[in-house]
């Protein structure tokens, strides 16, 4: 706690409150949050849509999202897994 409040600057000093807390500054950053908190859950309802329409359209979600996972990763980490897969599925028989 002592090392945020030693954070923070100079000019916050003449708003603090019993306690050494910026009070601006701190209301400033808690509002910030939120408003980002509301905008994740708006992107989240977006694409909760387009998932939607891809479903409608026909698409497997499943998949989808599957390929959305492979697209996140390097070559080699997406050949090391599948490598992987397919070792198992031979332990396995299948």
């Amino acid at each position: 706690m002592a090392e945020i409040i030693s954070d923070l600057r100079q000019d916050d000093v003449e708003d603090t409150v019993p306690g050494g807390i910026a009070a601006d500054r701190l209301r400033s950053i808690i509002e910030r949050i939120e408003k980002l908190e509301e905008e994740r859950k708006a992107r989240g309802d977006d694409i909760s849509q387009v998932f939607a329409e891809a479903k409608g359209a026909g698409f497997d979600v499943k998949a989808i999202k599957q390929l959305l996972r492979i697209r996140k990763q390097t070559t080699e980490e997406v050949e090391q897994l599948e490598n992987l897969v397919d070792l198992y599925r031979h332990a396995l028989g299948m």
